[in-house]
């Protein structure tokens, strides 16, 4: 008996033994694939119950109870619905990993099992509600990065510092979990990580340097006019001409102001004004939004849609128009030595064809918050698609991808929850002390 007790300790302590030696990639790859049951739980649960910015109350909640049982040290309430959990492991770096909470005031129609059928009150008016950005496929996977990192944690010294920040859609979570004292209150990071899903094929990870987002700067305009009888235009000045003078004039600053190979974009998403066919309204509001990588290219759009706006009113004999530029997302820039040092550990982990470069997307993200802090950061990408249908849609003529904000984006849950986990836990292991 005494002889069986022994071989079974011995086997035991080989087991472990081998599992400790085993690359970190294994080790993490193997940790993540035991737990991805709950994984999927907390997913589905997630994106089956969604809350939009700074309504985020369960979904805070949630997050905040599985941290604690962790063993992170958790504050709520954060920026109003923002979680701040930290977890102290010896002397070493302080290393932050963001995910965000909210959801999309918009209808689901991807006819999933767990899709959304929820609703809130927002503006003023109901409406439904759907993690249609990927927000739960991020908090799953900074969820499981926490317990992976908590369980090897023999293998390095530091801090993590997991935020999960409201109200990134609206961008600007980010900035009130600053102006709560994110960085006063708690030690500020030597480092921060933040990953997005993506329409490429699951098991990919994507990166650059430099900028990685856009620009964000809302436009709010409004033209005053003269109302009068359809019938006679003559005796009004009409609000709705010069809107539609300024939506198709201002899209001259791209074509033709701008340097062609910076990137750069105008939309005009809203025009309300009027109330029926035959009555001219005396004033039109516009709203839309401009994008940009450069402060250059940025200040020259800014310049130009003011500009535009107020020559469109002038050329009408109208009274010059309320413009207002607010300033929303800056551009992420990822930090160039940072990005090198962890492009080599996700080469390894995942294969040089499916750990790459990719260009910056177009949309803008309030993480540039964080790094604009002075804090080095990397913000990557994590492909959520069968690279089947991936490649089909690549195909000329073939059938397109739900991208994200669209009411039919559908990630694959598993593996892309397993790959945002395994690169996010390896991206904080290769900056943690050893």
């Amino acid at each position: 008996m005494k002889k069986r007790i022994l071989s079974v300790a011995l086997l035991i302590a080989s087991s472990v033994h081998a599992q400790g030696s085993a690359p970190l990639k294994t080790q993490v790859a193997a940790r993540v694939d035991g737990m991805y049951p709950w994984l999927e739980s907390v997913y589905k649960d997630l994106h089956a119950n969604p809350e939009i910015a700074f309504q985020e109350v369960r979904t805070a909640a949630k997050l905040a109870a599985e941290m604690r049982k962790l063993g992170f040290t958790v504050t709520e309430k954060v920026g109003k619905t923002g979680i701040v959990a930290i977890y102290k492991n010896g002397p070493g770096p302080t290393v932050l990993v963001r995910t965000e909470l909210d959801g999309l005031p918009m209808e689901e129609k991807t006819g999933l099992p767990y899709a959304s059928r929820a609703r809130t009150q927002g503006d003023g008016r109901e409406s439904f509600v759907t993690h249609s950005c990927g927000h739960d496929v991020h908090m799953a996977s900074w969820l499981a990065a926490a317990r992976t990192l908590v369980e090897l944690k023999v293998q390095w010294k530091g801090s993590l510092m997991f935020i999960g920040q409201p109200a990134e859609e609206t961008v600007s979570g980010a900035k009130a979990m600053l102006a709560d004292g994110l960085f006063t209150r708690f030690p500020k990071p030597d480092f921060a990580f933040a990953l997005h899903s993506w329409p490429n094929a699951y098991g990919t990870v994507g990166y650059n340097s430099g900028a990685v987002s856009s620009n964000s700067d809302a436009i709010e305009i409004l033209f005053k006019g003269r109302g009068g009888h359809g019938s006679a235009p003559d005796k009004a000045i009409d609000p709705i001409a010069i809107a539609a003078r300024f939506v198709v004039d201002v899209q001259t600053v791209i074509s033709r102001e701008k340097d062609p190979k910076e990137f750069g974009v105008v939309t005009i998403g809203a025009i309300q004004g009027g109330t029926v066919g035959n009555i001219i309204p005396d004033s039109v509001q516009v709203r839309g939004t401009i994008r940009s990588y450069s402060p250059a290219v940025r200040a020259k759009l800014l310049d130009g849609v003011r500009r535009v706006a107020n020559a469109s009113a002038a050329m009408a004999g109208a009274p010059a128009p309320d413009v207002a530029l607010n300033s929303g997302g800056a551009a992420i820039v990822n930090n160039e030595a940072l990005v090198l040092k962890t492009e080599a550990v996700l080469k390894d982990a995942f294969g040089p064809a499916n750990a790459f470069r990719m260009a910056p997307m177009t949309a803008s993200e309030d993480f540039s918050q964080f790094v604009n802090e002075g804090v080095p950061s990397m913000f990557f990408f994590t492909g959520v698609y069968d690279p089947k249908a991936v490649a089909e849609a690549e195909r000329e003529g073939g059938k397109p991808l739900a991208f994200n904000h669209s009411p039919f984006y559908a990630p694959v849950p598993e593996p892309s929850i397993k790959t945002a986990a395994n690169a996010m836990t390896l991206a904080v292991l290769n900056v943690l002390g050893r």
